[in-house]
């Protein structure tokens, strides 16, 4: 199958992005978009009164958020590699805007902007109605191919 061939299957996505990552599934996080042209993926967190970081106000804790933006980010670096290879994160930069709202689900949208042999590069941003009101923003750099079984091999395909 040739590169521009490629489709997204996102049930197939969202399944593998939480069976293949426990801590995404404790989250409850959702894949509800993903391309590959550009390599972006956009994924829902469930507003969960477990992640309130301040009771009093709601707002969620700033580790959750990180979690969202970081899953988000290595998320559509699949996408831009279009084949289940083995990433880690090297760098991961937040920029905290503004607060969650409470009782609100969280999006995230990252793009992979460019990936190199050894590297991807991604832009993240955090919001609830839209990109162009975030809440955090986040740049990411991952590892790829790293050392560890891809997505197919621990799933014996």
């Amino acid at each position: 199958m040739a590169d521009d061939d490629f489709i997204v299957d996102l049930e197939a996505l969202d399944t593998a992005f939480n069976q293949f990552v426990p801590h995404n599934h404790a989250l409850g996080l959702r894949v509800i978009d993903a391309t590959t042209e550009p390599a972006a993926v956009v994924i829902r967190l469930p507003y969960d009164d477990r992640w309130v970081g301040h009771p009093e106000t709601g707002v969620l804790h700033g580790g959750v958020v990180t979690t969202l933006l970081d899953a988000t980010s290595g998320a559509c670096v699949y996408m831009k590699l279009k084949k289940p290879t083995p990433i880690a994160t090297l760098d991961l930069r937040i920029d905290y805007l503004k607060p969650s709202l409470a009782k609100r689900d969280l999006f995230a949208r990252a793009e992979c902007f460019k990936a190199t042999r050894n590297v991807a590069f991604v832009r993240a941003v955090a919001y609830h109605e839209g990109p162009g009101d975030p809440i955090a923003t986040a740049t990411a750099t991952f590892m790829l191919s790293t050392k560890g079984k891809s997505v197919h091999e621990r799933a014996g395909l």
